[in-house]
């Protein structure tokens, strides 16, 4: 079975978020950068688990610049075959998007797999777009994933519950929380992952059809306001008039 894991760059959690140029751009100056952890704990994990039940490969395929190879070498070492990197920054979800599914195509792997999200954006966008360039099937947020030969059962969250689905190969999968557990890469995996191959390819032409304007901080935080329990009118005139909720 060939495996597609699309892996994305993000800065690390504890990074205090500035931003450059007009607030036009993220400061990059002085953030450590990682994987993608939806990316790297359950879509690559439960890519290289399907490779040990069933057999075949895992490719990782990542969009950005040479700086970013760090981050490919780990999933590497974690225990992907190769990695594909396009020499490329990521400027949208559509470029990004058509990337993948460019190589896909010429490929023809049987899933494609990526985390549910970045945790940088948070857009949840690319694998929606990169199915239907690829005109696969998409399940999104999955939590759980068995395979028995080319059909996959699959749980997905959804609201107030969990939606069972079944699906053939050839498909793209958003993984969440809960379809895999994270594997952290020994000195062996390390060492191999060195001597294992990132091809680097030109980006295809690709539209993209958002920019970012402008960034904003969300508003600070004000005080919390404390009211007496049998004052309801009070809470209802809070409610109402300042926080307008209701």
């Amino acid at each position: 079975m060939k495996l597609l894991v699309c892996i994305s760059q993000t800065p690390d959690t504890t990074t205090k978020v500035k931003f450059a140029n007009g607030d036009t751009e993220f400061d990059t100056n002085g953030v450590q950068f990682i994987m993608n952890p939806y990316d790297e704990w359950y879509a690559l994990v439960r890519a290289l688990e399907l490779k040990e039940e069933v057999g075949g490969s895992v490719t990782l395929f990542h969009v950005g610049p040479q700086s970013n190879e760090t981050v490919i070498r780990k999933g590497l070492a974690i225990g992907a075959d190769n990695a594909v990197r396009v020499d490329s920054d990521a400027t949208s979800s559509m470029f990004t998007a058509a990337q993948i599914a460019a190589y896909a195509k010429s490929e023809g792997f049987d899933i494609v797999l990526m985390g549910k999200e970045t945790i940088d954006y948070n857009g949840s966008e690319v694998g929606a777009i990169t199915s239907e360039l690829l005109d696969m099937p998409f399940i999104s947020y999955g939590t759980k994933m068995v395979l028995a030969g080319n059909t996959a059962t699959i749980d997905r969250d959804i609201e107030g519950g969990i939606e069972i689905v079944e699906v053939d190969t050839p498909f793209v999968l958003s993984c969440a929380k809960g379809m895999a557990e994270q594997r952290i890469p020994n000195m062996r995996g390390i060492m191999m992952a060195k001597r294992k191959p990132i091809t680097v390819i030109p980006a295809i032409d690709a539209q993209d059809l958002v920019s970012v304007t402008k960034y904003e901080y969300p508003a600070e935080k004000t005080g919390v306001k404390l009211v007496d329990p049998e004052n309801m009118d009070e809470l209802v005139n809070l409610l109402h008039n300042e926080a307008k909720v209701i």
